[in-house]
Order: structure tokens, then C-alpha cells, then sequence
């Protein structure tokens, strides 16, 4: 039962732990029959196949056999949906409790009085201040200056 990537070309010696029990890890199994290779459900569903064809020879030490390496590789992914399960479980609570923390420092800061934004100290309404026709706006008074004449402006 060894993994079938147990040292890859780029892994430079790392020894990084493997996160735990991986459903879809392929895992190469040295059986009475030979090799079997592939994930644990599809060694599991190889070994009961091979029982079901021993079974037919009327081998029951072979059947017994096949038997129980397919239950050593359900028991590989119980325990790996197990594991599943409870880091699921974890993180679900996890989110909980930072989704309670968000929601109470909302309410905290909405009833908290803060300093009022420069929107809210403005007395003119936003929607009065947009409809304002600049034509009647008060304008500037302009001085009346009087233009020299010049050959360009006297014709």
C-alpha cells in the first residue's frame, strides 16, 4: 500500500506533511493477485470484484482474502471522510463566528454617533442642489470697463 507519488522530480527533498487522507489520492496496492492501482474506492470496487470472481471458483481463502483488503481500503476512506467532515465542521463554525463578529461590529458602529460626513452637514439637499438652473443663479456684478478704441474696433 504506497503511494504511488511518493518522491516526485520536483518536490527537492521537502518533507511537507500531506494534509491527511485524500479521497482521490491513487495509492498502488500489492495484492495476492498482483497490482492494483487507483484510488481507494476503485481498489475497493477491484477487490470485490476479484472476490466475486473467486467466489465463482469456489477459492473461499482467496475470497476471504480479496475481502479483506477491500475493507482495509474502506476503512482508509471512512477515515479520510471523517477527517473531511470534521475540517468541514471547523471551518463552518469558523465562518460563523467571524460572520456574528461582523454583524455586531456593524450594529456597534450604527449605533455608535461618529463624526457626521460633510453630505450630512450640507442644509441644502443633494436633490435641490442638482435641479439648480446655473442661469438663475445669482451672478457676478461685472464693472463696466471701458474699451479703448483702437483702428480695429472703430469701424
Amino acid at each position: 500500500m504506497r503511494s504511488s507519488k511518493s518522491r516526485s522530480r520536483n518536490n527537492k527533498n521537502r518533507n511537507r506533511p500531506s494534509g491527511g487522507n485524500n479521497p482521490n489520492r491513487v495509492f498502488d496496492s500489492s495484492g495476492p493477485e498482483g497490482k492494483v492501482r487507483g484510488t481507494p474506492q476503485q481498489i475497493i470496487d477491484k477487490y470485490n470484484q476479484l472476490a466475486r470472481d473467486a467466489l465463482l471458483a469456489n477459492d473461499r481463502v482467496v475470497v476471504e482474502n480479496f475481502q479483506q483488503h477491500a475493507e482495509h481500503y474502506k476503512r482508509m476512506l471512512a477515515e479520510a471522510q471523517r477527517e473531511a467532515d470534521a475540517k468541514r465542521e471547523q471551518q463552518e463554525v469558523q465562518n460563523r463566528e467571524r460572520q456574528l463578529k461582523r454583524d455586531s461590529e456593524r450594529v456597534e458602529r450604527q449605533q455608535r454617533p461618529g463624526p457626521k460626513s460633510e453630505q450630512q452637514v450640507s442644509s441644502e439637499p443633494v436633490a435641490d442642489a442638482v435641479n439648480l438652473d446655473p442661469a438663475s443663479a445669482p451672478q457676478p456684478e461685472m464693472a463696466a470697463q471701458k474699451i479703448p478704441e483702437t483702428a480695429e474696433n472703430t469701424d
